[in-house]
């Protein structure tokens, strides 16, 4: 049995209909994430798919010092707001500092934990005592397993509002794997699985300076984890994505999003109907 996760009084993860996190790598400005959210919004209510809008205001493992990492904590919180407001989504982006987390918190209903962060114990904590759902990357460097720990931590903290999210596996030098077993490894921890769809296809540092990607494989290893049983679904999505902040070769094409949310819904349906 797999616990059910509220999003901020609107819907339940892990409750037989498909969850979507969704939104550019990095907030790149107000504009472009109010059309983002709007867009996606429109296609999943229509869809009848559960919408959460994903956006980092700080991409702070950048392969390059001199990468963009976004718009900083200050005007990233007042975008993922207006977002929240204006479209009536609720939002999640990334932590990377303890500190961080009970500000971050006053705004948005999911706190998320960069992979390279997983077993950082005062960072989950931290996240874990504002109560609000966390959703953690499982590391490049971890079995699924491992994050029988994660949860240990988190649950010792106070919150089991926890889901478990996976991105890929290193797999030699600026490579990754899915293992879709772990898909399942996972929820038998008991919490909802998500699977990053984007992230999965990088290939870390690829570019020499800034990470490559291999975008026309996101959506066949999404129907690969969709039927595997998982809860919900992480893609990245950028109107432009060639001209990206960050992960551009791996993120989705905002025009493209509709068909593929549409055969998504249609194959976790038929999963959740067996």
């Amino acid at each position: 049995m797999v616990k059910k996760i509220l999003i901020e009084n609107k819907f339940e993860i892990g409750n037989k209909k498909l969850t979507i996190l969704a939104g550019p790598c990095a907030i790149e400005s107000e504009e472009m994430s109010l059309e983002v959210a709007h867009k996606l919004k429109e296609i999943c209510d229509r869809l009848d798919i559960n919408y959460i809008f994903k956006s980092s205001f700080d991409k702070a493992n950048r392969s390059s010092i001199h990468s963009p990492r976004g718009v900083g904590l200050e005007e990233g919180l007042k975008i993922l707001k207006k977002v929240k407001d204006e479209v009536g989504v609720p939002v999640v982006t990334d932590v990377h500092e303890p500190w961080q987390c009970e500000k971050v918190a006053e705004v948005v209903d999911i706190l998320q934990i960069p992979a390279f962060l997983a077993r950082q114990t005062d960072l989950l904590v931290a996240a874990a005592k504002t109560g609000k759902v966390v959703n953690v990357k499982k590391g490049q460097f971890m079995a699924p397993w491992d994050m029988k720990n994660v949860v240990t931590k988190m649950k010792e903290a106070g919150n089991e509002n926890v889901m478990l999210c996976e991105r890929g596996s290193s797999f030699g030098y600026n490579n990754l794997v899915v293992d879709m077993t772990g898909l399942l490894e996972m929820r038998a921890l008991g919490y909802p699985v998500v699977f990053d769809a984007t992230h999965a296809v990088q290939k870390p540092g690829g570019k020499g300076s800034s990470t490559g990607g291999n975008r026309e494989f996101v959506y066949p290893l999404m129907r690969a984890a969709l039927a595997m049983g998982i809860d919900a679904v992480f893609a990245e999505v950028h109107p432009d994505p060639d001209n990206a902040f960050s992960d551009g070769p791996n993120q989705l094409r905002l025009d493209d999003i509709e068909e593929i949310l549409t055969n998504a819904k249609r194959i976790y349906d038929l999963v959740n109907e067996m």
